[in-house]
């Protein structure tokens, strides 16, 4: 049942796998499924400039890096992205590292994940990829039946693409996960805070990612590239960007980040963007329903303090092109009706550590007591080698 890419017959399109979403999942499916010789067509809303250009996740598991790598599309990644191996915690105005390599062998790679889309659309067109971009009217039929179809509209003209499987990769608000109809359970938990987010034109002053939880909330010191840092503000729901000017920003990025009574200069650079983001923890049940399934922020989201959002989807779409590639090659369906409990089994892990690290470093208002919970708990990670490694090794991946 293997074949090249589908052609481009608009009229009455057929392929194996149909994707909605260009994102990482999307994109690395697509790229996966061509490396097993199984054809797809891969549709995306936006132009490929805004997918390539939209700043996102840029923490890398050991495993993402490895997948990459065994997938080919590696080359930019181990020549520009940045090796951790460890993260710095502050806390009492006083630094800790975890030695995350020394603990578990393993290390994580700095590198956003627009230069992973980059990479990978480059790729698939490369490889006469058939990718649609700037589609619209995306929908979904026949999910239950053996022949599902996408339609959508494109350059003005209504389409067609009936597959084998369609494979949901189109994010949070995308029209794939509705498609599961009434088998859907969902798990959510809203938390009472948000994180600002900017990216500034500055030379990172650390080599490893610093977490800081503080008296005034938690913030976070990351970086994109050796010009680039990327750094966050613990703050209320209900704020605005009004509200935070450059000056206060980077005036309350030095409190948060203090050591020993003094302000710490986190590096002052222009600001080229900013944004507000809820946080929030988001997981349905389960990722597939007949011939559809979901990988991504289509079917899980988590708070990014754990680093892992990518990540999962990376892990999703490496278990569906295994479980794809079974199929059409040994006539083995088992790891494709069991895909969801697979997933799920890593999901639910990390959403447990981001939870962990969301509440272990962020303000939960004037509690005092949870308070007194978190310096204990940072104190327990700090001077116990076997808490030290719990987060490394889920850190890690």
């Amino acid at each position: 049942m293997s074949g090249n890419d589908s052609t481009n017959d608009a009229a009455a399109q057929r392929t194996q796998v149909a994707i909605v979403g260009a994102g990482p999942a999307g994109l690395l499916l697509s790229h996966l499924l061509y490396l097993h010789g199984i054809s797809s067509v891969l549709l995306e809303t936006r132009t490929r400039d805004y997918i390539e250009q939209r700043v996102r996740a840029g923490v890398l598991e050991h495993g993402t890096t490895e997948i990459l790598r065994q997938a080919g599309v590696h080359e930019r990644m181990d020549a520009e992205g940045m090796p951790h191996e460890g993260i710095e915690l502050r806390y009492d105005q006083a630094a800790h590292r975890i030695p995350m390599t020394d603990l578990t062998g393993r290390r994580i790679t700095v590198y956003g994940q627009q230069e992973v889309v980059k990479d990978l659309v480059a790729q698939r067109l490369a490889d006469d990829g058939d990718v649609r971009f700037e589609v619209s009217d995306v929908a979904v039929h026949d999910v239950d039946s053996e022949r599902p179809t996408v339609t959508f509209t494109q350059d003005g003209r209504q389409h067609a693409v009936t597959a084998d499987v369609v494979a949901g990769c189109d994010g949070f608000h995308g029209v794939c996960r509705p498609s599961l109809g009434d088998t859907l359970q969902t798990f959510v938990r809203d938390y009472p805070f948000a994180w600002l987010g900017i990216l500034a034109r500055s030379t990172p002053r650390t080599d490893e990612l610093i977490y800081a939880s503080h008296d005034r909330g938690f913030a976070l010191y990351s970086m994109r590239s050796h010009e680039v840092t990327r750094l966050y503000l613990q703050v209320d729901t209900d704020e605005t960007l009004e509200n935070w000017p450059d000056e206060r920003i980077w005036d309350e990025l030095s409190q948060r980040f203090s050591l020993d009574g003094a302000a710490w200069d986190p590096g002052r650079g222009e600001i080229f963007e900013r944004g507000i983001t809820p946080m929030r923890s988001f997981v349905t049940e389960p990722m597939q329903r007949g011939r559809l399934v979901l990988a991504g922020d289509a079917v899980h989201i988590v708070p990014p303090t754990g680093a892992k959002g990518m990540n999962l989807a990376v892990h999703d779409v490496w278990l569906l092109a295994r479980a794809l590639d079974a199929w059409y090659s040994h006539d083995d369906e088992s790891l494709l009706r069991r895909y969801s409990d697979d997933a799920l089994l890593r999901v639910w892990r990390a959403q447990h550590f981001s939870w962990w690290m969301t509440s272990m470093l962020h303000r939960f208002g004037d509690d005092a007591y949870q308070r007194k919970l978190q310096i204990a708990q940072l104190n327990n990670v700090t001077s116990s080698t076997a808490y030290a490694t719990a987060l490394a090794e889920n850190y890690v991946g």
